[in-house]
């Protein structure tokens, strides 16, 4: 457990992460402050003062003149900020909620990172793991503060799923079981669209690892199995495969597809299931039920509880959900597709023909990979976002149709539109969503409900 030295710590963003290090902090003794360049949520305001914990909205202006001897960031915030180089130009340690949490909590840690299916994977190891009777929480990037529930009541578990900041600000942190699920270009802009650096972010989550831990990757992508650090991770390496290979060894620890069943080992402990019987889709989702198995049998459940929880679980809201049918045109929620990769996932697994909804705020996207699976699939393409110029630039000429509009009501209006009946109107934006909307859970919620409006109207 790790000895408090320091007395004042500054906590930089009041949001969910920002809310539970300070509470964290408050409760280990320290002489705590938060401060956040905007205005805080009511409820972390009130939050707040009930825990006597002083803060600033609006501005960065009291902390500045704070003698912090560390300080808590939000992922949110990138090292750039002006408020984060004063204090890491003047030696003052800068990390994140995830490591400062992670000084304090007893309980094993699965942690889940990769440019797609973090969420999806999380969710059902979290949902294995309580099926099995684990004391567990779902925590990190989804659901409440790792910190607040190591501040309220430490668990024996925790599934955590990490995006590349948060492991960003972890330095001593350690994953008893890691897992990364897969590379693909992602917040560019946050790392000089350089993708060297965004790979070596997300290699982070199997640093600090000792040989008794293990390492869940993906053994088919070249981008983990390259990178220069896979060479000297130090715990045990588990990878999976999700493209058919019979050939693939069954005494090793690992998963594999076979004859159309899913192969899962580790320990000698064996699981098989046809793929036909999965709860949730797809080939991307494959995948995710794969590394999650190995996850869960690393943690000691038995086959048994694992397939019965593959075989219900159908997902997470947001991805690939379906919103709805109306007059013979179907809805389908993709919202948390905030990259390309994800996107072309989503074209590729829905039947067309699709009126594909995409747009928002560019985090560096090359649009090349979705030309080809949007091309003879995609009867039109709605764009939707602030600034729509380089989507309507790259797809002109590809797709039949191609629409630029500044709302989600001109989106919807448009689309319903262009679709007929037998047709899928799919929102999956391959962009982030702070253009229009205060996050993905947002955008996806008010599609929803425009579906849910206009079934109202046509019935």
């Amino acid at each position: 457990m790790y000895e408090q030295t320091m007395t004042n710590i500054a906590i930089l963003g009041g949001g969910e992460s920002g809310w539970g290090s300070a509470l964290l902090a408050k409760v280990k003794g320290y002489r705590v402050f938060l401060s956040d360049s905007g205005i805080l949520a009511p409820r972390y305001r009130e939050a707040l003062a009930l825990a006597g914990i002083p803060f600033e909205e609006g501005g960065h202006s009291q902390v500045l003149e704070m003698d912090a001897e560390l300080v808590v960031k939000s992922p949110g915030i990138p090292d750039t900020a002006p408020v984060v180089r004063h204090f890491a130009d003047r030696g003052v340690p800068v990390i994140s909620e995830i490591e400062f949490a992670g000084r304090y909590s007893t309980g094993r840690t699965v942690c889940i990172t990769g440019s797609n299916g973090k969420t999806t994977t999380a969710t059902l190891i979290h949902e294995i793991l309580r099926t099995a009777g684990y004391d567990a929480a779902l925590t990190g990037n989804i659901g409440d503060s790792y910190a607040a529930q190591v501040a309220e009541c430490d668990r024996q578990w925790y599934v955590l799923e990490l995006s590349s900041f948060q492991l960003d600000g972890m330095f001593s942190f350690r994953a008893d079981i890691a897992l990364l699920l897969n590379i693909t270009p992602d917040h560019l802009d946050r790392y000089g669209y350089d993708m060297g650096k965004y790979a070596a972010s997300k290699m982070r989550i199997a640093a600090n690892q000792r040989p008794e831990d293990v390492f869940i990757y993906n053994g088919i992508d070249p981008l983990i199995c390259g990178d220069p650090a896979f060479g000297g991770i130090a715990s045990r390496k588990v990878p999976f495969r999700s493209r058919e290979d019979s050939s693939e060894p069954r005494g090793q620890a690992g998963a594999w597809l076979s004859g159309g069943n899913l192969h899962a080992v580790y320990n000698g402990t064996a699981l098989e299931m046809p793929l036909s019987a999965l709860g949730i889709k797809g080939n991307h989702n494959t995948a995710n039920a794969m590394a999650a198995a190995l996850a869960a049998l690393a943690a000691g459940v038995d086959p048994e509880t694992i397939r019965a929880v593959l075989g219900r679980f159908t997902g997470v809201e947001h991805r690939m959900e379906e919103a709805g049918t109306v007059a013979g045109i179907r809805f389908i929620n993709d919202s948390k597709a905030t990259n390309t990769d994800a996107a072309w996932y989503a074209i590729e697994g829905t039947p067309g023909p699709l009126v594909w909804i995409a747009g928002g705020t560019d985090k560096g996207n090359d649009y090349g990979g979705l030309k080809n699976i949007a091309q003879g699939k995609v009867k039109a393409l709605v764009c939707m976002g602030v600034d729509n110029s380089k989507l309507i630039e790259a797809f002109t000429g590809k797709i039949p149709q191609v629409y630029d509009t500044r709302s989600l009501d001109e989106a919807m209006r448009t689309a319903t539109a262009c679709a007929a009946a037998g047709d899928t109107v799919l929102l999956s934006p391959a962009c982030a969503s702070f253009d229009l909307f205060r996050n993905y859970e947002d955008r996806g919620r008010q599609f929803k409900e425009w579906v849910a409006e206009f079934k109202w109207n046509r019935e």
